[in-house]
Parts: C-alpha cells; structure tokens; sequence
C-alpha cells in the first residue's frame, strides 16, 4: 500500500501525462518537459538547501538546512507533482518559457508565504507567470477532449488521491456550483443537455477540479472555509469563461483568490494539514 499521497498522485499524473501522448496525438517536445522538470527540483534543491544558514523552516527542525547532504531534495515529491502538472496544461516554444514556469512555480511557494504556509498553487503559479511574462505560452483546456472514458479514469484517480488527503468536499463544491451556473445558462439559452455535458465532461476542467484546486497545502485549513473559497472560484471561473470568454478563467480564477485563504485562515481556526499520515494529515506540525 502506498504510505505517501503524493506517490499516487504522481503515479496518476504521470498516467494522465502517457494518455494524452498516446491517445490524444500531443506533439510535446521531450527537451522542453525536461526543462520543466529540471527546474521544478533545482530550484526546490536551491529554496532548501542553499537558504540562510540563520533560517530555519517548519519541518526540518530534525534536519536543519546546515546538516542536509547536498544531492538530498527534501520535499521533492511536490517538485516533481508541479512539474507533471505543467506538463500536463501549460505549453511553449522556448525553454526561458518553460523554465521560468518551474522556476516560478516552486519558488512562490517561499516567496508568498503567510504564518509560514504558501498560498500559491504552484504550478498554477507557474501557468500564469508564464502567460503574464513570455510571448509563446498558452493553455489549451480542450486538449482532452470530452471522451467518457477520460472522464471515469479521471474521477477515479482522483477519488483515490482526495479520499486519503480528505479533500472531496473542495473538489465537489467547486464542481457542483459550476455544474449548477452551467445548467441555468443551458436552461436560459435552451440549449440541449449535450451541450451542458459536454461542457463539464472537459478533461482539463476534472484535472483542475480534482488535483489542483484541491492542494492541501495551499487551500484552507477549514472546512466551512475551503467551502466558500471553492465556491468563489467556481463562480469566478464561469463568469471568466462563459462571460468574458476567457478560455483559461479557471486558472486567473485561483490565481485571483488565492491570496483569500490566508483571510479564511484566518476567520476560520483550523489545524494545518501535513503529510505525516495518510489520509488523515491534520496535525500541527508544519512542514513546507
């Protein structure tokens, strides 16, 4: 049995990644997901292990940075599920382009912190830094397609990885309100029901729904307080999107409101959750 979250997830993205290869014809250029992932774990080897020896981060009081070998990458699974998850959405022509999206999606998690926990999705981070600062990135949220089959294998590796971090309720919210604004625009314009299925059967919609929207790290601690924020991103991401007919809303969504969960944490008193134990993570202790 997998005693780490994140193996699975990485297993799962890694799947999504080999799927969309083989089945979906993408044309990724191998050199540019090395970049990618070159960058994600070198600068998290940098942000740990090269940080001011007067410093010291929550988690790694057993292993202060002035003890740590310097091949080691403490958290290093994070490093290598944000550089799957811009793999798998953001797209470039330029390696400056892919690197700046790893090397800005793993630094905001030190660079935008509160009470020492990142509000950021990095690899959402990273998307956007990308789009805002370079001429040639783009998403495509249509990339999967809306076959029925990506949606049962997504819904099914994502249930697995959100049972054991207990984040289903963020992940339904999110996708419940959006369902629900999609249905009563479908009704208004009297549109047909393919048309609303094939809307919420996006395969990027479900990555965003059920990996990154989710990130425990990033979201808030509470309950009542990850449902609202939820719910704001969904209303957001639509009015963008259906709206504005901004085709990556979802992602300037949480972009724009992340920097809500320090408030919420704030309101709303929660422990902080880890990945000490499976599943359960709800523990004081911090960890980056």
């Amino acid at each position: 049995m997998v005693k780490d979250a994140r193996i699975a997830q990485m297993g799962f993205l890694a799947l999504f990644l080999l799927l969309g290869l083989m089945t979906r014809d993408w044309t990724l250029r191998p050199e540019l997901l090395a970049t990618v992932g070159i960058s994600c774990l070198g600068t998290q080897w940098l942000t740990r292990n090269l940080i001011p020896r007067w410093r010291r981060y929550p988690g790694l009081t057993e292993n202060p940075p002035e003890l740590l070998r310097w091949w080691q990458i403490p958290g290093w699974q994070s490093a290598v599920i944000t550089a799957l998850g811009l793999c798998l959405l953001l797209r470039g022509n330029d390696y400056t382009t892919m690197a700046l999206a790893g090397c800005g999606a793993i630094a905001s998690k030190s660079l935008f912190r509160i009470h020492d926990k990142h509000f950021f999705n990095p690899a959402n981070f990273g998307i956007i830094l990308a789009l805002l600062l370079t001429p040639d990135a783009w998403v495509s949220p249509g990339q999967w397609g809306t076959q029925a089959w990506y949606f049962l294998v997504f819904i099914a590796a994502g249930g697995i990885v959100l049972r054991w971090v207990g984040r289903w309720d963020t992940s339904m919210v999110f996708l419940g309100t959006y369902a629900a604004l999609e249905a009563v625009r479908t009704l208004v314009l009297g549109w047909t029901l393919d048309v609303y299925t094939h809307k919420l059967m996006s395969g990027s919609l479900l990555l965003f729904a059920l990996f990154m929207v989710t990130d425990p790290r990033s979201i808030p601690n509470a309950k009542q307080a990850r449902w609202i924020w939820a719910g704001a991103i969904a209303w957001l991401t639509f009015l963008f999107q259906e709206q504005l007919f901004i085709s990556t809303g979802m992602f300037w969504a949480l972009f724009l409101l992340a920097p809500l969960t320090p408030l919420l944490d704030f309101l709303w008193s929660a422990p902080r959750f880890t990945w000490d134990r499976l599943g359960r993570g709800f523990s004081l202790k911090q960890s980056l």
